[in-house]
């Protein structure tokens, strides 16, 4: 069972309190339709700075605009704590990279697609329960239903990496909700942003030299910064501490049904039969497990204020 979150009895102010209003669900659905936009402005500005030029942007912008909105303590905590904080950050990093990789090789839609696969699996390791197991499997179906029924004619590089973003989607699951636990608010997302920043530098650089310095850029990679690492990943932290793992994870398979959303109001394109299908797969079975969480919780007796 995930900590509340914490109060500010616990040392930390409120920064984020409102955000919490929302419930973990409305927090997961905010973060998710945030981080589609700011993918496909992300791949718009691949052309100027190359995939890991904007990975590199999009960290460094956002662990500069946390660390200045958390103002996160660096002592007082545990070599424990440290260690989550950077295998988080690492995480971070490296599902960026592979994901941003796989972009560049593959359609948006495919890579999203295949990439939530992490998730869907980690959701079936975790759950204790068959129901669970239910309602994964129907989501992965219309994982593969979105992405056309089967992936032969892709880059089998692009494939590659956005199945290995998808494995490090889930491993940022988990330690997303471990350093939720172990510091207030956002403190320790801050801390892996610019662990994940710090890592990733150099392959920018090489990658793309000086246009990482070009203003148009700058002010490009700032924006998917906040709208691909600042929102979602705050909002996700947040729900991660009120949402058990494996509920977290199907809701992440609402991801391709909203990105395939977002291209048909923005960039005008239709939905085939099949697509309508695995997007109404997608999220019954997104509602089922938040129904199945909802009525667990309600089957608990209350327990005393402490």
């Amino acid at each position: 069972m995930t900590d509340p979150v914490p109060t500010p009895a616990d040392g930390a102010p409120r920064r984020f309190g409102s955000l919490g209003s929302l419930g973990p669900v409305g927090l997961v659905l905010a973060g998710g339709i945030s981080v589609q936009f700011g993918g496909a402005l992300a791949v718009t500005l691949m052309p100027r700075a190359g995939a890991l030029g904007v990975v590199t942007l999009r960290l460094l912008a956002a662990a500069v605009i946390l660390m200045l909105v958390c103002r996160p303590r660096l002592r007082g905590h545990s070599r424990t704590d440290w260690v989550t904080v950077i295998v988080f950050g690492i995480t971070m990093g490296a599902m960026n990279g592979l994901f941003y990789e796989s972009v560049a090789r593959i359609p948006l839609g495919p890579a999203v697609t295949l990439e939530v696969l992490g998730p869907l699996a980690l959701s079936v390791l975790a759950s204790r329960r068959a129901i669970n197991a239910l309602w994964a499997c129907l989501a992965l179906a219309g994982v593969f239903l979105l992405g056309g029924g089967g992936f032969s004619s892709l880059d089998p590089v692009g494939v590659a990496f956005a199945l290995g973003a998808g494995a490090m989607w889930a491993a940022y699951i988990v330690f997303s909700a471990r350093t939720g636990r172990r510091f207030p608010q956002a403190d320790g997302l801050a801390l892996a942003m610019a662990v994940a920043a710090l890592l990733f530098l150099p392959l920018g650089i090489v990658e793309s030299g000086t246009k990482l310095l070009n203003p148009t850029t700058l002010a490009l990679g700032s924006a998917v910064a906040v709208l691909s690492s600042v929102l979602p990943y705050t909002l996700e932290l947040l729900a991660l501490r009120r949402l058990p793992a494996s509920t977290f994870a199907i809701l992440m398979s609402l991801e391709p049904a909203i990105a395939a959303t977002a291209g048909f109001l923005i960039l005008d394109q239709t939905l085939s039969a099949t697509q309508a299908a695995a997007i109404a797969l997608v999220i019954g079975a997104s509602m089922g497990a938040v129904r199945t969480q909802v009525g667990r919780g309600r089957a608990k007796p209350p327990t005393a204020a402490s």
